[in-house]
């Protein structure tokens, strides 16, 4: 959080803002000078109140009218007593950090608990203020708040702080929501002021923000804050793409807007038929437009916007949208209704698209003021979402009742699916991966469950991910699903809007067939299918997804050559299991499956704790006198001359070997090498990375999901 740095205008010369063609509508933006001066120097306001948060004061009272202002003051005056003195890299007071997240935050409608964290959630990483501090000045719930967004120091975690780091968050996540709004709104205004930093550096970040925090805030509705970061790290890793972009909605945009015409003829409309109504033009952000294109092809003149209709009863959604499709063309296959059906990220409106006699099609959002606010804003829209339900928020409370995926808006099944399968990945490199790949699914389909409520899923997911989705591991009896009243086959693929009813066994032995993993689209449905085959001996010679054999050795046991693992049966076939991929140094046990294969698990793995719990016999294993391991490693980068040879040479001198190399062509300026190595001691492993990630234009270096067979 503190690393990022800002230009004095606090904005990257490449940003778009809201003046700018193609960008929704701005927020303000606050002067950092000014604030950097208010800081220093501490003037204060006729209301008592620092002049530095004067902004955030104004925009806090505009949703909460009633607020007490007097907790933010002394959280300020903490802030600030406790950065002084530092600096970011633009020159500015540190101070203009929290200020900034805070108002962004402000603006949304946070309430003033998740203000009062925000103003302090540095000071614990980044001072000498602590959290029994923190508790005893303002509380609880603010403690738990700055607590759940401080990094873990790399000092203790090494390589493994920054998964860590985001495991912390997740957790403190699924007790309070707040924690990953902080966290949003403090990766949004570090992406805002990225602009000093070496170019490296800025596309590591970008692309953290892209494959984690970007579906999170997706996750949890916060449109705001998602569309700005989109456009952010757009710009940093597809800059050639970007400025096409760039240069295609100014040329869209440069004459009359054809929207402008059918919102005025919209309002007549809805005048004449007097549904009270405010039409306004809402411009697509630049990823929109890019998504648009790449979508359809040529772009027609209305597709840098879209109507935005803000109606105020749920029911005069529908009296637009008949009014709508009666005066104009509708274009049926563009109507999508999710007031009926919502989103499971909150979000709810109704969809459409016209025609009007010229040929142009307009594409038109119908929402009531509340939706709108839930659509921008997502859980931060909640207020306190765990204080006592009254007036809206009960009647918001009922509303996500009636819907299963959004029983509880404060811990939504996606998070809790999540969370579930976390616990099954200790490994922080398996849980990283596992995370940034469960998190590039796009969740784009809601599918209806037989017995109410709903399911989010990625495009492409099967039954199988539905049965998982539902029932947790009680899918392992699946046996079969209904798919819109007529038997289906549980590897068929869902689409928007299906209803599915699953079929499950009497039978609470039966379980999954490794021909699920084909099918499974979804992390937490793939790990608790791994867990079972891996528990089971009919499956796991299957389950493994790169199974070795290995060669008798002297004195009855067995050496797995790649790795050095030993276990204690004469002429054992022995196997790396699937779900926790087990390398030097990790602690490890093994387990008698299907054949007489030993499959070799880590200490910590889930699933040895669930055979124990069945009364499976464990087999003794180590890692023999070797200790060497094959590893598949993916460093991303700025291409440039000498790359190849400089990561070979690094890789070397770390002693490890290279089996086999892949460079993949170009793309923008950035290249993909992957290696798989022979590593002589797996706990060389961190090292090797950080020491690769060092080499000038690396900005990341990961492991594969799966290591590659030797």
């Amino acid at each position: 959080m503190s690393a990022e740095a800002t230009n004095p205008e606090g904005v990257p010369a490449d940003t778009p803002t809201a003046d700018q063609p193609g960008r929704r509508r701005g927020r303000a933006r606050i002067d950092l000078r000014r604030l950097g001066r208010a800081a220093l120097f501490g003037p204060t306001s006729r209301s008592g109140l620092p002049d530095a948060i004067g902004h955030i004061a104004e925009a806090h009272r505009a949703h909460h009218p009633e607020a007490d202002l007097t907790v933010l003051g002394r959280a300020y005056e903490l802030a600030e007593s406790s950065h002084r003195g530092q600096m970011r890299k633009s020159g500015e007071p540190y101070i203009t950090h929290p200020l900034a997240v805070t108002l962004i935050l402000a603006e949304l409608g946070a309430e003033t608990t998740t203000l009062t964290a925000s103003l302090l959630h540095d000071t614990v990483e980044d001072t000498d203020v602590t959290l029994d501090q923190v508790g005893t000045a303002f509380g609880d719930e603010v403690r738990y708040l700055v607590d759940g967004v401080t990094k873990l120091e790399k000092v203790d975690y090494g390589a493994a702080a920054e998964p860590e780091t985001f495991r912390k968050m997740l957790v403190a996540t699924g007790d309070d929501v707040r924690v990953m709004s902080i966290k949003l709104a403090d990766r949004l205004h570090n992406m805002r002021t990225l602009s000093v930093m070496r170019p490296e550096k800025q596309a590591r970040i970008a692309k953290v923000t892209q494959d984690v925090l970007i579906p999170l805030a997706e996750r949890l509705g916060v449109q705001a804050l998602k569309t700005e970061l989109e456009d952010l790290a757009f710009a940093i890793l597809r800059p050639e793409e970007y400025e096409g972009v760039r240069a295609l909605i100014a040329a869209g945009t440069s004459g009359a807007d054809p929207l402008a015409a059918i919102a005025e003829e919209a309002r007549k409309v809805l005048r004449e038929s007097d549904i009270p109504a405010e039409v306004l033009i809402r411009p697509r952000h630049f990823v929109s437009v890019h998504r648009v294109r790449a979508k359809r092809g040529e772009l027609r003149s209305t597709d840098f916007g879209r109507l935005l209709v803000l109606v105020g009863e749920d029911a005069d959604c529908y009296a637009v949208l008949g009014e709508l499709h009666t005066c104009f063309t509708p274009v049926i296959s563009e109507f999508k209704d999710f007031i009926a059906a919502p989103k499971f990220n909150l979000y709810q409106s109704l969809h459409t698209a016209v025609a009007v006699p010229d040929g142009a099609v307009a594409e038109v959002l119908i929402r009531t003021h509340r939706m709108h606010k839930v659509a921008e804003a997502g859980v931060v829209a909640l207020g306190n979402p765990y204080a006592p339900a009254d007036g809206t928020q009960a009647a918001d409370t009922a509303d996500a009742a009636a819907n299963g995926e959004r029983a509880d808006p404060t811990r939504p099944g996606w998070l809790s699916r999540l969370l579930e399968w976390q616990e099954s990945a200790p490994d922080p490199d398996t849980f990283w991966s596992t995370l940034r790949a469960d998190l590039a699914q796009d969740r784009e389909i809601t599918v209806f469950r037989a017995d109410g409520g709903t399911l989010g899923l990625p495009a492409g997911a099967s039954c199988v991910d539905a049965a998982y989705a539902q029932h947790g591991e009680e899918a392992h009896r699946c046996i079969g699903a209904r798919v819109n009243g007529r038997l289906a086959t549980l590897s068929t693929t869902l689409s928007d809007g299906d209803i599915v009813q699953l079929l499950l066994a009497e039978d609470t032995s039966s379980g999954p067939s490794p021909e699920w993993l084909d099918h499974a689209r979804t992390a937490a449905a793939r790990i608790a299918i791994s867990g079972w085959l891996a528990e089971h001996p009919e499956g796991a010679a299957v389950a493994d997804p790169a199974p070795r054999s290995a060669t008798s050795a002297t004195g009855g046991t067995v050496r797995r050559a790649t790795t050095g693992a030993v276990v204690e049966l004469p002429h054992t076939t022995v196997r790396l299991a699937g779900c926790c991929t087990p390398v030097p140094p990790d602690a490890i046990t093994g387990f008698a499956v299907h054949g007489g294969a030993v499959t070799v698990h880590r200490e910590g793995c889930a699933s040895v704790a669930r055979m124990r719990a069945l009364g499976r016999a464990p087999v003794g294993a180590d890692w023999g006198a070797t200790g060497d391991c094959t590893v598949t490693l993916v460093a991303e980068a700025f291409g440039r001359p000498q790359l190849l040879a400089d990561l070979t040479e690094v890789i070397a001198s770390a002693g490890a070997a290279v089996v086999s190399a892949t460079v993949e062509p170009p793309s923008e300026q950035r290249v993909r090498h992957t290696y798989t190595l022979q590593l002589p001691d797996a706990a060389e492993l961190p090292a090797l990375m950080r020491t690769m990630r060092d080499v000038a234009g690396v900005y990341d270096v990961s492991r594969a999901q799966h290591p590659a067979t030797a």
